[in-house]
């Protein structure tokens, strides 16, 4: 069963593919993908992340099960940030684990196309100048659509 955690905290990466292999031998294939905050333009001094507690959790917990359900993973790790970062901070971590890398790859991106399109955090950016808040891409949700084929 996927692991969801919503928190301000920072996490440490290795500690949590190691909690996920714990007990087991049969995973051959651990992927993981880390966000972080990213400044393109320079002006970034932080973003803000908000989310409606237990329902957050509750819709990621949704997609984790539909990822199981897809590939055969045995073991699926989401934890979402949430509070303000500031570049270069962590935002978010998938780490999808398997027999073999075909099913935990396709896992890890299916859920990270979910992140970015679907997940209900909302996000505000915070410049020297103003702030505003991020829209969803059409790119992201286009990334999402193509999982409805499979």
């Amino acid at each position: 069963m996927a692991s969801i955690s919503v928190q301000a905290a920072d996490f440490d990466l290795g500690k949590e593919v190691d909690l996920l292999k714990a007990d087991t031998t049969s995973i051959g294939a651990v992927v993981t993908f880390t966000g972080t905050v990213r400044d393109v333009g320079g002006t970034l001094s932080s973003m803000t992340l908000e989310h409606y507690p237990g329902m957050t959790e509750r819709e990621l917990g949704r997609i984790a099960s539909e990822a199981e359900s897809r590939w055969a993973l045995l073991g699926c790790r989401v934890i979402h940030r949430h509070g303000t970062l500031k570049p270069g901070d962590n935002i978010v971590l998938v780490i999808t684990a398997s027999a073999h890398r075909t099913d935990a790859f396709k896992a890890a991106e299916f859920l990270m196309d979910f992140l970015k399109s679907e997940a209900p955090f909302w996000k505000k950016e915070r410049t020297a100048d103003h702030d505003s808040w991020v829209e969803a891409k059409v790119a992201d949700t286009a990334a999402l659509r193509k999982w409805d084929q499979d």
